[in-house]
Order: C-alpha cells, then sequence, then structure tokens
C-alpha cells in the first residue's frame, strides 16, 4: 500500500515538473518576428558585457578545479555529457591516427573543450579551436589559450593554422542573424565531420523567429533565437552531407505560442566522397 501510495505521488510530482518546465520554456520564447532587426529592437543582444563577464568567472573556476563543468555561466558539479557528440569527435580522432582538431563556432571560452577532455586523454594529439565575438576571443586568448585551446575571430583565420576534421556547431546556430548563410559558407569549406547539438526544429516549412528571455538567475539578458523547420534544415545538408547520426538534446520539447512544439535535436553529418 505504501509502495503505491508513493508511486502515485511521486507520478503527480513528475507531472507537476513537466508543467512546470512547459510554462518556464513558453515564457522564455516570445513572439513570432519578421526580420532578425525587428527581433532585435525587441531584445538586448548577445554581446552584453555582462555575459562575457559571468562566463569568464565560470570558465575560470572550472579551469582552476573550482567546479568541474560550465555551461551558459553556470557552473556544475558534474558533467552532463553528451555522448552522441563524444562519440563523434572519438570516431574522427580514430580516423585521423589517433588525433583530433575541432572547429568549435561559437565555443564561449571552451566549455565544450572542457566538459569532454576526461573522455580525450587517450587521444595523442589534440586541437581545440574556438571561433567567437570579438570580447569572448580576447579573454580566451589573455586567459585560457594554451597549445591545444585556441581561440579565433572567425572560420578562415583559424584554417589558415589549423586543419580541423570536425566543424562542431552546438547551441549556436539559433543566435545568428543569417544562419543559412553561415552554413553555406561553411559547408562549401568541406568540413569531414559537421556535428550540430542543442537545435531546435519546427515542423512545417517555415522558420520561425523569437526573442529568448533569460532567467535573471543566470544572467538577465534576452536576444534573438531561431526556430528551424526541420525539412528546410536537413535540405541544407543533402548536396554534400549524409546523416550519419540524429539525436536527442539537452531542452527536449519546447512549446511555443500558437500550439507549436519545437524539439531540441543533434545531427551528426559525414562529407560524401565524390
Amino acid at each position: 500500500m505504501m509502495s503505491t501510495l508513493i508511486a502515485v505521488v511521486a507520478e503527480l510530482l513528475r507531472g507537476v515538473c513537466r508543467a512546470w518546465f512547459r510554462l518556464a520554456a513558453y515564457r522564455r520564447f516570445i513572439g513570432d518576428f519578421s526580420s532578425w532587426e525587428e527581433a532585435r529592437l525587441r531584445s538586448g543582444g548577445y554581446d552584453s558585457a555582462l555575459i562575457v563577464e559571468k562566463v569568464r568567472r565560470a570558465a575560470i573556476k572550472v579551469k582552476n578545479g573550482g567546479a568541474v563543468f560550465e555551461r551558459d555561466s553556470v557552473v556544475f558539479g558534474q558533467v552532463d555529457y553528451s555522448f552522441p557528440v563524444l562519440a563523434a569527435l572519438l570516431c574522427s580522432a580514430v580516423e585521423s591516427q589517433n588525433r583530433l582538431s575541432v572547429l568549435d563556432f561559437g565555443g564561449s571560452l571552451g566549455s565544450h573543450y572542457y566538459q569532454n577532455r576526461a573522455f580525450l586523454s587517450g587521444v595523442k594529439a589534440i586541437e581545440w579551436s574556438v571561433v567567437e565575438q570579438t570580447a569572448f576571443v580576447e579573454s580566451g586568448r589573455n586567459q585560457f589559450q594554451d597549445e591545444i585551446l585556441k581561440f579565433y575571430f572567425n572560420v578562415d583565420e583559424c584554417l589558415r593554422e589549423r586543419n580541423p576534421g570536425v566543424l562542431l556547431l552546438s547551441s549556436v546556430l539559433p543566435y545568428l542573424p543569417d544562419p543559412r548563410g553561415f552554413l553555406a559558407s561553411v559547408l562549401r569549406k568541406g568540413f569531414p565531420m559537421i556535428v550540430v547539438d542543442r537545435t531546435p526544429l519546427i515542423p512545417g516549412s517555415r522558420d520561425r523567429l523569437t526573442v529568448q528571455r533569460v532567467p535573471p538567475s543566470v544572467y538577465p539578458a534576452s536576444y534573438p533565437a531561431w526556430f528551424f523547420s526541420r525539412d528546410r534544415f536537413l535540405d541544407e545538408f543533402r548536396a554534400g552531407y549524409e546523416l550519419c547520426a540524429e539525436f536527442d538534446a539537452l531542452a527536449g520539447r519546447i512549446p511555443l505560442s500558437g500550439g507549436v512544439t519545437a524539439v531540441d535535436k543533434g545531427f551528426i553529418f559525414r562529407r560524401k566522397i565524390a
């Protein structure tokens, strides 16, 4: 009897938690804007000095051993791994004679590198290249850069020094003014493998542009955020890349206004050989 009661209460609590998270997600993303400029005028932008400073402090804690993992300026006592991403990185290393070179576009101050480095300790040689906004690159070069982890202002600057086998796009495409133009540009670079993670997709043929409001407990900020049409998004890769794997990402299902539900997804693409 007691065990049955506990099970019922637990299920009720899970239902309450699911409802709370759905409500929280709905409040985080507002609108259906017609242009990036319109959404930008309704938000504060991602290049805030406050964001850079909060991320820098959190990343310093991780680097110095005061925390295990950092995401979006929040520190954690244990790493929240994306094992499909790790599998792709290790696969690239195996195919490259135990060497791994990653171009982490939008990789903050190296959070993905610090997140995964314990599993990469057996890789003979690692290059982790972060391409970021100016303030992040300057902070990265001053406080975090070493022989493995390096920071660049743009993709071409990185490619002049290194030859990445993996392009990592984790929770970055939704925050670009022209994500499809960016994708067209990097697809022409011919990276052997492209790993997309934490990218929300919606049904239908039309992308949706919203404003994301970050909870004040993280940092008081808001910025434009895209939700991509699933079919159109995958079409971008079909000509030059084979879809090797698809997986569910961190945020799961994200309800939006108008009865639309986005799904946070990840993909592993491999360049087609002519």
